[in-house]
């Protein structure tokens, strides 16, 4: 199902910012916003917190209490080996194997979760507002109203190039 949006295109870093914090000031919500480089006032103009670290770091940990287990396992309760008397809960040895596959854990974790967030598969078709996002314009999309006329005379006011209404 496509919805109706009104997509807003500026030339500068400059007019985005000046039209992100007008359109706050009026308490208009911003779905989204793309640009071709990172711009953080951008960032914190959508309004959005990412919980992506604190899933990061209960992959990790998981991940790290996972690997120590099957390590403490392995080689203490299931196949103890006596070398030379050497304990077999020998915890320094288990630190290298600990960290890169916890690192491994990570990676893969965030990129499926990530993958999930952002409903992105394989054979996907990209939907992009406007092409030249990824090039040289900066891009901010709202959702269709009817009376958006207000809307409209404000981002032209703070330096929008374009504004055009799209299904997408």
């Amino acid at each position: 199902m496509k919805n109706k949006h009104i997509v807003s295109v500026f030339d500068s870093e400059e007019n985005l910012v000046n039209a992100i914090k007008a359109v706050k000031e009026n308490q208009i919500n911003i779905e989204e916003i793309y640009t071709p480089y990172p711009v953080h006032e951008a960032i914190h103009g959508v309004g959005k917190k990412s919980r992506f670290t604190w899933v990061a770091f209960f992959f990790g940990l998981i991940g790290a209490i996972v690997v120590l287990a099957f390590l403490y396992y392995t080689s203490v309760i299931d196949w103890p080996l006596n070398f030379g008397g050497k304990p077999s809960s020998a915890f320094p040895s288990f630190i290298i194997i600990t960290i890169v596959t916890t690192i491994l854990i990570i990676t893969l974790g965030s990129l499926f979760t990530f993958s999930v967030r952002a409903k992105i598969y394989p054979g996907k078709e990209a939907v992009m507002p406007d092409e030249r996002a990824t090039d040289d314009k900066f891009v901010m999309m709202f959702h269709y109203e009817d009376d958006s006329e207000q809307l409209r005379n404000l981002l032209h006011e703070n330096g929008a190039e374009e504004i055009n209404e799209k299904e997408l």
